[in-house]
């Protein structure tokens, strides 16, 4: 197979004979369908010769018109052979999408699943392909494919010089300010009355994701990598727009199974259509698999950060986190990432000490991924605010829930929902909010 290297070509080769949905059954049930399953053949053997003679176009209308035939083993047949004709010929996106058509249909099917992994590491869909491949190793495999897989693993490193994500939704949000619903707040000085926008505002947003990165390799265990990220929510108030966009660059080196990845980036923030943050860091994460259906990543960060509003808030940040991701069987994973994050201001007010502890989930049913997270986070000041009688302390509780129905895709991408509930408890009554958030959007179909 073109772009694929000596050992996922053996890897494929291993799978292909152990993975019994592979096998068809010669019995025919009637003449019909013996009929109808000898026509199949044909048309899969003269789709085998357009290719061989150079007619791609050919060859994909005859294989697509088999992905529509009645028999769901024919249908999954014409399916892998129409993302291998399409991987060859470079268009992965579509390949990764019919790879989980299959999937979708046939969860234990250990060889499509292996050749989505190797789509997506084509792709430079690195944590994708390595899920896939935790997803296999849960799946259970004889122990001569295990330790094959086990080669590739430690092997995967994406090697796509371009590429990158988008999410965009539509997103309703009861609370697009993270304000207070109070009318008042006590201070030192007594009660005062808050402005209508400074407390809970609803609103329509139109919300987007997305990142972009270009790759180089430096050798054969270390890449440069480049990336820009953006991060946006736009309202019909303008003086409610969030908008953040991140670059950063650093090599990725590979030993064994490990990756360390150091990386100098900077972010710019705006809020209201006005610059509010700028930050420079520097960060070193550090990737390790734990056995084969379970890897950790740890990252430390230090960085810089000028408050473009408020002089009193410049200073610096630092933060730790560990990451646990599991497979828990070929259809379902789960984990949890823990965070701790100082920020030393140059006013001890506003300087704060956080702890985040965060548990998600995901599972394939049918056509579709459900996925849920449980977030707590405690925060707390250095020094009490002048204007307020307490030290700012705060628990903030976050949960989650989306799914994304690969069946419904268009152009390689899926709608999704995703509904986020927000309960923000605080010792100083401005920071005290609930949030409701809603988005219905698109994203990527593998």
């Amino acid at each position: 197979m073109d772009g694929i290297g000596p050992v996922a070509q053996l890897l494929a080769a291993a799978a292909l004979a152990q993975d019994q949905s592979a096998a068809r059954d010669p019995s025919c049930l009637s003449a019909a369908a013996c009929v109808a399953d000898a026509a199949a053949a044909q048309s899969f053997e003269l789709a085998e010769r357009f290719a061989a003679a150079g007619n791609a176009g050919q060859a994909e209308r005859l294989l697509r018109d088999l992905t529509r035939h009645p028999s769901l083993q024919l249908r999954s047949e014409a399916r892998f052979r129409l993302a291998m004709l399409l991987g060859r010929n470079g268009r992965l996106a579509a390949a990764a999408v019919l790879l989980r058509q299959i999937l979708n249909d046939d969860p234990a099917a250990s060889r499509v699943r292996l050749e989505l992994a190797q789509v997506l590491d084509r792709l430079g869909e690195d944590a994708a392909a390595r899920r896939a491949l935790r997803e296999i190793q849960a799946g259970g495999l004889p122990p001569e494919v295990a330790l094959l897989v086990d080669r590739y693993s430690a092997a995967l490193r994406a090697r796509k010089p371009t590429g990158g994500t988008i999410e965009v939704s539509i997103a309703p949000d009861s609370n697009i300010n993270r304000a207070t619903s109070a009318s008042s707040l006590g201070t030192v000085f007594g009660d005062l009355t808050l402005d209508r926008d400074a407390r809970e505002t609803s609103g329509v947003g139109l919300a987007m994701q997305g990142q972009a990165y270009a790759r180089t390799g430096l050798n054969s265990t270390t890449n440069l990598v480049g990336k820009l990220s953006t991060s946006l929510d736009v309202y019909r108030k303008s003086q409610f727009n969030a908008v953040a966009i991140g670059l950063s660059a650093g090599p990725e080196f590979a030993s064994g199974s490990a990756r360390f990845s150091p990386e100098l980036g900077a972010i710019w923030r705006w809020h209201g259509n006005k610059p509010f943050l700028r930050t420079a860091y520097f960060s070193v994460s550090y990737l390790q698999p734990l056995g084969r259906r379970s890897q950790v990543k740890a990252t430390g960060a230090a960085g810089s950060i000028d408050n473009r509003l408020n002089d009193e808030q410049d200073g610096r940040s630092y933060a730790l986190s560990l990451g646990l991701e599991r497979a828990f069987s070929l259809r379902a994973g789960g984990g949890l990432a823990l965070l701790a994050e100082r920020q030393d201001l140059r006013a001890k007010p506003y300087s704060t000490t956080s702890g985040q502890l965060t548990v998600f989930a995901y599972r394939e049913i049918g056509s579709a991924t459900v996925s849920a997270s449980l977030g707590y986070l405690r925060l707390k000041a250095d020094e009490r605010l002048f204007l307020y009688p307490k030290i700012r302390k705060e628990s903030l509780y976050r949960a989650t829930i989306g799914a994304t129905f690969r069946k419904l895709s268009i152009a390689g991408f899926a709608p999704l929902i995703r509904v986020t509930i927000e309960q923000n408890h605080s010792s100083l009554a401005i920071f005290d909010y609930h949030r409701t958030r809603t988005e219905i959007g698109i994203a990527r179909a593998y």
